[in-house]
């Protein structure tokens, strides 16, 4: 029997400047077991079709239609030659493709400038001087016109989402029809609307990858909510074009939010959904669509049996995660993504700049214990590592492949032990690279083992500090306090290692202390050079989280999930503390955005807030002077 032919497809929106890595894991791992398997980024095509001179033809064509034009529409109209006339070269820039347009970019004279380019302003300095020269200096010509060229193309974004589709994004493209949503019908609607300008120009990519690739069965790979939407529309499509293809889901997404799934509807789309890590569910699939293994013995996957959902798990063995085979992203364009600069911060911009080899040093989580996190699900919960040789191996084969000595190591967080026989194999070989990942700030990462990941190639490492609160964070359960987070990322820092803390607000029983205390720990941990990057974000209570099945213990009540057998994740609390955080929240991110760019790190942290908060109970020197203890 010939083997199954498998195309493996990346949905609207994932990310631009690198591919997603989860068709590149499943296609390495089906070649390995000889099966022929291809994939196609339609993020990445869909975008660059859009922001093309023929898309943006079509979009001036559906803007001119508007009866009320936004600013942002107005201004493309009246800019539109000049936009038609710079996009390709733009988009030939931010490939990496003509580095030389950055002079003309830099002239601010090149390119049209929207409502976005607004944000410039905060730079201006007091001389009404060049408003990037504090950002990049004389020598930052190419960061420079990126970060402009990035800022065209949001405005264009902006004009896409107001003339076309006001779900439009980059990243959370229409997302909020599927985050913790528990009713499909809002998605059904949706998709059964007339197509828009997006719609159809993702149909024609989609119908142009299976004829090119004639698959028999197509997996569609949903990492985040705001891919959900495209990912139907995507099977839609071939299956009214081509019945006779199978469909799989899977994914990120469908692991945590679809779980507990009943809805019959989403199999008029899909055949197949399945869970968790995808190498034996794809293995047995495979061998029922050939006639080779009953449904009986599916493996972690859903099936519309007699208009009703079905689960079946027919028991066997995961693949080890060292014999998963290489990653490998051959037929991907990979000269095509664009380094975006949306952020001039050196460590927030790593996320949207450059293209990244992503790699992960071991599958699950070896800490498992944060009451915040989904550590009853198998992405978490299932430790399991590889050699320091194998990961080395698969670096090398990579580094053939894509010609790319860059890596982005998307562990939930790198094993300490792991990265030091990491970095010693990389040493031993001589192997050199660049990578940065995610990690614990845990007191194993000691001055010299920080030292031995930077030789190693370790250029910047993030990590969650959740709520600077050592009551909060015994209480979640991270096993790190304040001052031991401020000497490890010191120790970074030393080492030449950028640092971002990913932080957290709205915490069970954090009360508005709490959180300004917590926030005068970041602003001194910024201070002292700690860290150079962060990120707040609201804490939201999902159902397969400590705090989600064991609410009581962290004394909150949960409120009843609406009724519907579609996305389950997130869950509504009642905290009796009775904060308002997103008020607070307002200012925590106004804080650190201007932390991250070196502003305002004097000031008392009660400035930022816009209601009467306490002065913090922290002293203006407790980071300094735990920094000045010894080190462990």
């Amino acid at each position: 029997m010939p083997p199954l032919r498998v195309l493996s497809l990346i949905p609207p929106m994932t990310q631009l400047n690198t591919p997603y890595p989860s068709t590149a894991y499943i296609t390495g791992f089906l070649r390995s077991r000889g099966i022929p398997a291809v994939q196609e980024d339609l993020a990445l095509a869909l975008m660059l079709r859009l922001f093309s001179r023929e898309g943006l033809q079509a979009l001036h064509e559906r803007a001119q239609a508007e009866a009320q034009r936004a600013p942002t529409v107005q201004n493309f109209l009246a800019e539109y030659q000049r936009y038609r006339s710079t996009i390709t070269p733009t988009i030939a820039f931010l490939q990496g493709r003509d580095p030389t347009l950055a002079h003309r970019i830099n002239s601010r004279q090149f390119l049209p400038e929207g409502p976005r380019f607004q944000s410039l302003e905060v730079y201006v300095d007091e001389d009404g001087g060049d408003p990037l020269a504090w950002a990049f200096g004389a020598l930052g010509l190419q960061d420079r016109a990126r970060h402009l060229a990035t800022l065209y193309l949001n405005d264009l974004a902006d004009v896409l989402r107001e003339a076309v589709d006001p779900r439009f994004e980059f990243v959370r493209y229409a997302e909020s029809l599927a985050t913790s949503q528990p009713s499909f019908e809002p998605l059904a609607q949706a998709l059964a609307a007339p197509l828009n300008l997006v719609d159809t120009t993702l149909q024609d990519l989609t119908l142009a990858a299976i004829e090119k690739h004639r698959p028999e069965l197509v997996l569609v790979s949903v990492p985040f909510p705001g891919a959900v939407y495209a990912g139907f529309r995507i099977a839609q499509t071939i299956r009214a074009r081509f019945p006779a293809i199978k469909l799989a889901l899977g994914g990120g997404f469908v692991n945590t939010e679809l779980r507990e799934l009943s809805e019959p509807r989403v199999f008029d789309y899909f055949d197949f959904l399945t869970l968790d890590a995808g190498e034996r569910p794809l293995l047995a699939l495979i061998e029922h669509c050939q006639g080779r293994r009953s449904r009986q013995r599916l493996v972690r996957t859903f099936v519309r049996e007699d208009g009703e959902v079905r689960y079946i798990n027919f028991v066997e063995p995961d693949i080890a995660f060292a014999e998963v085979g290489t990653p490998t992203w051959d037929g991907l364009p990979l000269d095509r993504y664009l380094s975006l600069l949306d952020m001039l911060n050196p460590m927030n911009r790593l996320w949207s700049d450059g293209r990244w080899n992503k790699l992960t040093v071991a599958h699950g989580c070896y800490w498992k214990k944060c009451s915040f996190c989904d550590v009853s699900l198998d992405y978490i919960s299932r430790y399991e590592g590889a050699s320091a040789a194998t990961l080395v191996d698969r670096i090398e084969a990579i580094v053939q492949e894509t010609g790319q000595t860059g890596f982005h190591f998307v562990d939930e967080a790198a094993p300490p032990k792991a990265l030091k026989a990491l970095a010693a194999e990389l040493k031993a070989r001589q192997l050199d690279i660049s990578w940065w990942g995610n990690i614990r700030f845990e007191k194993s990462f000691s001055p010299e083992l920080c030292q031995a990941l930077a030789d190693s190639g370790c250029i910047a490492i993030s990590g969650g500090l959740e709520v600077a609160s050592d009551r909060l964070l015994n209480l979640m359960k991270k096993g790190v306090s304040v001052e031991q987070v401020a000497r490890v990322t010191r120790s970074f820092t030393d080492a030449g290692i950028l640092v971002h803390a990913y932080l957290m607000y709205g915490f069970p029983t954090q009360t508005v202390q709490d959180t300004v205390d917590a926030l005068e720990y970041v602003r001194q941990l910024f201070e002292n050079g700690c860290i150079q990057s962060g990120f707040f974000h609201r804490f939201a209570c999902t159902v397969h989280s400590p705090v989600g099945k064991s609410p009581e213990d962290y004394g909150v009540s949960l409120l009843p999930l609406p009724p519907g057998g579609f996305a389950k994740n997130d869950v509504g609390f009642v905290d009796p503390s009775g904060v308002d955080h997103d008020v607070l929240g307002r200012a925590l991110k106004k804080a650190i955005y201007n932390y991250m760019h070196g502003i305002g790190l004097e000031e008392d942290v009660r400035s930022w807030f816009t209601i009467k908060v306490p002065k913090p109970t922290v002293s203006r020197h407790r980071i300094a002077r735990a920094l000045s203890q010894p080190n462990f």
